[in-house]
């Protein structure tokens, strides 16, 4: 096993993963270099999820089960209250970098190895993390910004965290997004780095809904964080092209419009909804001038 100049702990919600979480674990106790605890928290879970956590943390006493009662709704909001479950569980022990890990989730041994070393190189970073694939679908970083780290693998630097004040319990969803644009607003760069992923083993949204349902409620999701309307068209006739062909991109848009028309109230600072959208005009910007390349991280802040 190495070492690293920084450690770092986790915290994984899980809510009936007995299909994918053994991947998860298998994933992190082969890493070469451990996190220094792993707190996986059952979100009620009713599946076989707490025998095969308890299974590994009988052999790997840094890995820890806490388990929250049975809820009937499952949301986002819920996630985060998981998460915080397993942060109580972490303020007695010193660390550098915290991660939020999905528990459907798989990746090489130099995961986290490679991430941690990005945060010893630049003192500035304060949020990192990488692309996840769906099968043979991934990122498209011509649209996408190596600036935003998605939410199946998000790896903070303490003061990072501390400073935004964690996760926004949000029910729609969304809380990934909030944390990397809170973090950039508070004057942290935060970077995805597309050289190494992350394989994500249950379809976004299967949980819930069906695939044009997953396209709607996206779309409000889009609407709730503020997003610009005319990054929302550019958004929607770029998924047109994508899988559902057509009515991805319809449903995403109806969403959105249909969030707008009820004026519903967001859960977000109208500062970050304000800072959000001059990053985007910008990328678009630049888009439509010939300068695709993505910006830099901590270009756009205010």
């Amino acid at each position: 096993m190495k070492t690293s100049p920084l450690t770092y702990v986790l915290v994984s919600p899980a809510r009936n993963e007995e299909d994918y979480i053994e991947l998860t674990i298998k994933s992190v106790i082969n890493q070469t270099v451990l996190p220094a605890k792993w707190v996986i928290v059952s979100d009620g879970s009713t599946d076989r999820t707490d025998e095969i956590v308890k299974k590994y943390a009988a052999e790997y006493p840094w890995i820890e089960l806490v388990r929250r009662p049975e809820r009937k709704v499952r949301h986002f909001a819920g996630k985060v209250d998981c998460f915080n479950s397993g942060y109580e569980r972490l303020k007695d022990i010193p660390y550098d970098v915290i991660g939020s890990l999905d528990a459907d989730i798989s990746f090489e041994p130099v995961y986290f190895e490679f991430l941690l070393g990005k945060l010893a190189e630049n003192p500035k970073l304060g949020l990192v993390g990488t692309p996840f694939r769906e099968g043979n679908v991934s990122y498209d970083y011509r649209f996408t910004s190596t600036e935003h780290v998605s939410g199946a693998c998000q790896l903070f630097r303490r003061q990072c965290f501390e400073a935004i004040g964690g996760y926004t319990p949000v029910k729609g969803g969304g809380i990934d997004v909030i944390a990397v644009l809170s973090s950039r607003m508070h004057g942290w760069l935060t970077r995805t780095y597309p050289e190494k992923f992350c394989e994500h083993h249950r379809v976004m949204g299967s949980a819930k809904h069906n695939v044009f349902m997953n396209g709607f409620k996206l779309g409000q999701k889009d609407y709730m964080l503020g997003r610009h309307p005319l990054w929302q068209l550019f958004r929607s006739v770029y998924q047109i092209s994508r899988k559902p062909v057509i009515i991805g991109g319809v449903t995403l848009f109806a969403g959105y419009m249909w969030s707008m028309v009820r004026g519903l109230e967001r859960p977000v600072s109208k500062e970050l909804v304000a800072f959000q959208r001059r990053e985007q005009m910008t990328r678009l910007k630049r888009f439509f001038t010939g300068r695709r390349a993505v910006p830099e991280a901590g270009v756009g802040q205010s």
